[in-house]
């Protein structure tokens, strides 16, 4: 993601869909705040436009669990972490193309990208508040399992902090 990407960006996190799940302010000072840092290669995290035949339809962030401690505090809460484990985020901006496969075709595609770039990576795992079955659905449908439910603070104040805890492990390497 570039800055000339942010006002997608923020025309994204002002549909309803997106933001009743990211629960993000879309204001340019806001969308500034939150990935300018991003951008500048200031924060231990990775922001990436998804494209559909060159078309901007969503957008994944990846990272490191253990890079936030708050992050891991909340996994590790429910579940074990492998050192090295990533975490996604992740949102389709673009409302006419929710419920084609778009989620789990970016998820899966990060998945694979991750086995390529951090190759000590030995695992993601996702936490998706409960309420969200087209979140947890869709990771699913990109291979993940869920290992794990439990209480975790919502990123939007209205959700019950029912989580459910999905991951996909790096698949073994096969012989030659």
């Amino acid at each position: 993601m570039e800055r000339a990407d942010f006002p997608l960006l923020a025309r994204w996190l002002a549909t309803p869909p997106v933001r009743r799940w990211w629960n993000h302010e879309w204001s340019p000072e806001a969308v500034e705040r939150d990935f300018g840092p991003t951008v500048d290669g200031r924060e231990p995290n990775e922001d990436w436009l998804a494209l559909v035949d060159g078309e901007p339809v969503g957008l994944v962030q990846r990272s490191l669990v253990e890079a936030y401690a708050e992050n891991l505090r909340e996994f590790r809460s429910l579940v074990e972490v492998p050192p090295g484990a990533v975490t996604l985020d992740y949102l389709v901006g673009d409302p006419t193309r929710l419920g084609q496969g778009i989620g789990s075709a970016m998820i899966a595609a990060m998945v694979e990208r991750t086995w390529h770039e951090l190759p000590d990576a030995p695992a993601v795992l996702v936490a998706v508040v409960a309420a969200n079955t087209a979140s947890w659905r869709a990771l699913e449908k990109a291979g993940f399992r869920r290992v794990a439910s439990g209480d975790l603070p919502p990123d939007n104040p209205v959700d019950d902090p029912l989580h459910h805890v999905l991951r996909i492990d790096r698949p073994a390497a096969s012989d030659p």
